[in-house]
């Protein structure tokens, strides 16, 4: 691939929870990486001679380990995944080599090119994550799409993917099969919504074992 050739990424959710994350930059951005890598239950280390006020309060909180000074080869032993995220490009570049020596996962934020990985834009709804990404080439453009989207996909669908988990798990345990292609059919979005609002989580849980019963193989 041409250096000037933006990769084509492969979409994929990591488990981070209790996995060692390391974070190298002690800024606001560093500090949204921290913020984001918490709500997935890492554990998370952070490097930097300063830190922001709002990381050592996470660290007096005991939500993160803080190290107050300069990254330095051999930081990133044991490490899962690693964020570069200082103001030094230098600095990235070596934490980025230490990493892919080390087969260590990289993200360098701004700089595809010494990344591994890139986090996309991410809205959740409960159990639903829906990400946006131009592959690096505008975060900002990813952003706006992001937000397109949350207009379309409220709070609702929170205890909509609750009824809809819990009527499968009773379609399988019942034996029942229904293809991909009935399930489709049977999830009625404005109806399914209308039962729960109106008739409540019993009503809309019935409707759907119905039509699905009805669709089985």
């Amino acid at each position: 691939m041409k250096k000037s050739q933006v990769a084509a990424y492969y979409p994929i959710y990591l488990n981070v929870c209790d996995r060692k994350c390391i974070v190298i930059g002690g800024g606001e951005v560093a500090l949204r990486k921290v913020q984001i890598l918490l709500e997935y239950g890492a554990e998370v280390d952070v490097i930097s001679p300063e830190l922001a006020p709002e990381l050592i309060k996470l660290a007096q909180d005991n939500q993160i380990s803080t190290f107050s000074r300069e990254y330095k080869d051999g930081d990133l032993e044991k490490a899962f995944v690693v964020i570069a995220a200082t103001d030094s490009d230098e600095i990235n570049r070596q934490v980025a080599a230490e990493a892919r020596r080390r087969s260590v996962l990289i993200n360098v934020v701004d700089d595809a090119r010494y990344s591994d990985f890139i986090v996309p834009s991410v809205l959740r709804r409960g159990d639903i994550t829906i990400t946006v990404s131009t592959s690096g080439k505008s975060p900002a453009l990813a952003r706006k799409l992001r937000a397109q989207i949350e207009q379309d996909i409220g709070e609702q669908y929170v205890p909509l993917t609750d009824l809809i988990a819990e009527v499968r798990e009773e379609i399988i345990g019942a034996g029942i099969k229904v293809s991909g292609d009935s399930w489709q059919e049977a999830l009625d979005l404005p109806f399914l919504f209308e039962l729960l609002t109106e008739g409540g989580k019993e009503k809309a849980s019935q409707y759907l074992l119905t039509k699905l019963k009805s669709k089985q193989r």
